[in-house]
């Protein structure tokens, strides 16, 4: 996220968001790895996949562990992770003494920046390398704000000043002078992906801009041109907004009440999904055997497998997902259980011609 470089007390007498009209120390988004989607799709099928992208599956538990830090930074990371559970959101939480088994690793390197990989890109992340570092203090007011944009990163938020819809003029070489300088550093590739360049609007949440968002940089006066009431700067009021509450409600809706519906042999399970939402199942093996489980219907979906968690406290275990999005063919997963073995099926749909047109079947 955002921070001026300097000590809680400067930043506390100058009661602004990030602290002393300083050139601000800024969150520095992971390189992204470049994926590339199948030629061929239609241009609403491509749009739809670009909108959920790197998005969880609601109701996953997302399990984080800590590198070597203080316990006073560390409980700064546990209050955001909790603040954004406060919200009612469909996914979790869940601290591990592994930092191998986690999915999101979290560092505090005080030399680097603070930094976070976006969504289930954590995934293609080497398991022995961090996936969230902190650079600076998390005991003020804007370093609870870092803490609460790594963890939107996390969750699948990108920047918010890269919205196309925002209108932002910039004086782009200002830009370049003032990231080139103390205390970011930045090469000019650097400041061109993390500030300049626009997001695909295809992959925006919406299209209306958020300055106010936690995802949002603060901007020091003669680096925006347009809208000229940022001339003299821009600067959110921290923490969340109203509009990041109402997107990660959208993306992790409030699970529902209720046991989830059984999946039986060889009994299709309609998918009466529209896109962005998801269904989910518990299957009992019958007996001990390899089980196939695959969507069917013109449709792109995430499939994703998982055994519940064994005791109070610890998480789920993941047994995998595919994802069919933009090929000519279905998501499939193949398991090997015991019998008796109980496993959690989610299916997330990410394109569908028609509400209705896909299922789930296991065999």
């Amino acid at each position: 996220m955002v921070s001026a470089k300097k000590t809680a007390t400067s930043a506390a007498k100058a009661g602004s968001y990030l602290g002393a009209r300083l050139t601000p120390h800024y969150c520095m988004l992971r390189s992204r790895p470049q994926v590339a989607q199948p030629t061929g799709l239609t241009d609403h099928r491509a749009r739809l996949l670009l909108q959920t992208a790197n998005k969880w599956m609601n109701g996953t538990v997302l399990t984080y562990a800590f590198y070597a830090g203080a316990t006073i930074q560390k409980d700064a990371v546990r209050a955001a992770f909790a603040e954004w559970k406060a919200l009612g959101i469909g996914i979790s939480f869940s601290e591990v003494s592994s930092v191998a088994s986690a999915q999101i690793r979290i560092s505090f390197d005080q030399t680097q920046g603070s930094a976070s990989w976006v969504g289930t890109e954590c995934l293609t992340s080497p398991a022995n390398e961090s996936t969230m570092n902190f650079g600076w203090d998390l005991t003020t007011p804007y370093g609870h704000t870092t803490a609460l944009h790594e963890i939107g990163h996390a969750i699948g938020f990108p920047h918010e000043h890269q919205n196309p819809f925002a209108g932002i003029v910039w004086d782009e070489e200002a830009v370049y002078t003032s990231l080139a300088g103390p205390p970011n550093n930045w090469p000019r590739n650097q400041t061109f992906q993390n500030i300049l360049e626009k997001i695909v609007p295809d992959s925006v949440q919406g299209s209306k801009w958020d300055p106010n968002s936690v995802m949002h940089y603060e901007f020091e006066a003669g680096l925006i041109l347009k809208p000229v009431k940022y001339k003299k700067g821009l600067t959110p009021k921290g923490g969340l907004s109203a509009r990041d509450k109402q997107w990660v409600k959208t993306f992790y809706p409030p699970l529902p009440s209720g046991a989830p519906a059984k999946l039986a042999l060889f009994q299709s399970q309609p998918l009466k999904l529209k896109v962005g939402q998801q269904a989910s199942f518990d299957f009992v093996a019958p007996t001990a055997r390899e089980y196939t489980f695959r969507t069917f219907g013109v449709a792109d979906t995430i499939l994703a497998l998982s055994r519940p968690a064994a005791a109070k406290g610890r998480a789920a275990q993941s047994l995998g997902h595919d994802d069919d999005s933009g090929h000519d063919r279905n998501a499939e997963m193949k398991v090997t259980l015991k019998k008796g073995d109980r496993v959690q099926v989610k299916v997330r749909v990410r394109y569908v011609e028609k509400t209705g047109e896909a299922a789930l079947m296991v065999w």
